[in-house]
């Protein structure tokens, strides 16, 4: 039997970050590197050109001490001299026209060649390496935030809506095989990482024993119950929320360490039934589920005024459905629910518009 049967540990070590395989995280680029040298290159060259024509446009001005003749060859030749400064003397500005075209005209140009290319190789060389460890840097010191395991329609609606939800999208990281789909959620402004998410190695890079909470979306339930039962292993006290897809599998799912356990399959009916019983309980319950809705469900902890309160008086002025005390739930309707207690938590429903 392998040692992933066996139920997680209370505690366990996280192995060390340092010699990690596994690329470090990375975010999107304003411009793509082929395009911002593809500009760079472009804007040089045709700085070059100007100067060339201005040159063959000025070539009386010019004196050829080989040969006494300046061709458009001897032309490109001193531009290239002189926008390197080289000026090896062979041709040289003799008029006074062609003196101030050199210092008027070409001197500028000059140094924007010179400043184009310089900053390529900033931006190539320096900023990039740079950037590079600044992100194995984040990645070292990430905390509290929010990683996702699977980036597919469930994983990368979750991220949409943590984001519409006021989630900043460098807390979030987003861990999948598929390089397109890690492409689509880096254009979203998330942390990404292309890896294997039941591989320790990997969750360790994205310091999954840090994160405030963890969602896993792999697309088959036995991968999602795999890659629970790592989590845990690693992160014995980070909330873990799961999608499986077939009704057996949600046990598993929970024995393997995870909090929550999503089946859209059963919300998806849960709809249907509900709007077979009345036309408004399927909108309803949409509305509670979408941040763009009128009214959102909402989790916290209670307030050191509302210690002492009942569950339908809340500070907040919202309306309270279920409590929460050392993990076991209690109903509005119960008697406990007369008397919140401090480390509670509250489940309660607020107008979309009273949260700012």
């Amino acid at each position: 039997m392998s040692d992933r049967d066996d139920p997680p540990p209370k505690q366990s070590k996280v192995p060390d970050l340092k010699g990690n395989r596994f690329q470090p995280l990375r975010r999107a680029l304003r411009v793509p590197v082929w395009a911002d040298l593809g500009i760079r290159l472009g804007l040089a060259f045709g700085l070059l050109g100007m100067v060339v024509l201005i040159h063959w446009w000025d070539r009386d001005g010019l004196v050829d001490n080989l040969d006494g003749h300046v061709s458009f060859l001897d032309v490109v030749y001193f531009t290239m001299i002189s926008i390197t400064t080289t000026g090896f003397g062979d041709i040289a500005p003799i008029s006074d026209r062609a003196r101030l075209v050199e210092a008027v005209i070409v001197t500028p140009i000059r140094f924007a060649v010179l400043f184009i290319f310089v900053g390529a190789a900033y931006d190539f060389v320096i900023r990039r390496s740079w950037e590079k460890w600044r992100m194995a840097r984040i990645q070292e010191k990430l905390t509290d935030h929010v990683v996702v395991l699977g980036f597919g329609i469930s994983g990368s609606e979750a991220v949409r809506e943590l984001i519409e939800r006021g989630t900043d999208p460098q807390s979030i990281v987003v861990l999948d095989p598929s390089e397109d789909r890690l492409s689509v959620a880096e254009a979203m402004g998330c942390n990404v990482m292309a890896g294997d998410a039941s591989r320790d190695e990997t969750l360790v890079a994205v310091r999954i024993h840090r994160a405030s909470s963890v969602l896993v979306s792999a697309g088959r339930d036995d991968s999602s119950i795999l890659i629970v039962l790592t989590v845990r292993h690693l992160a014995p006290n980070v909330p873990i929320s799961v999608v499986v897809r077939a009704s057996d599998n949600e046990l598993l799912a929970r024995q393997a360490g995870a909090n929550n356990v999503i089946n859209p399959v059963r919300f998806t009916g849960l709809l249907l039934a509900g709007s077979a019983q009345g036309s408004h309980i399927a909108d309803y319950m949409a509305d509670l589920a979408s941040v763009g809705g009128r009214v959102q469900l909402i989790e916290r902890a209670v307030l050191p005024e509302e210690v002492g309160r009942a569950l339908s008086d809340l500070a907040t002025g919202g309306r309270g459905l279920r409590l929460y005390r050392d993990g076991v739930g209690i109903g509005f309707w119960e008697a406990a629910a007369a008397t919140m207690q401090e480390g509670d938590l509250v489940v309660e429903i607020r107008a979309t518009d009273e949260l700012g």
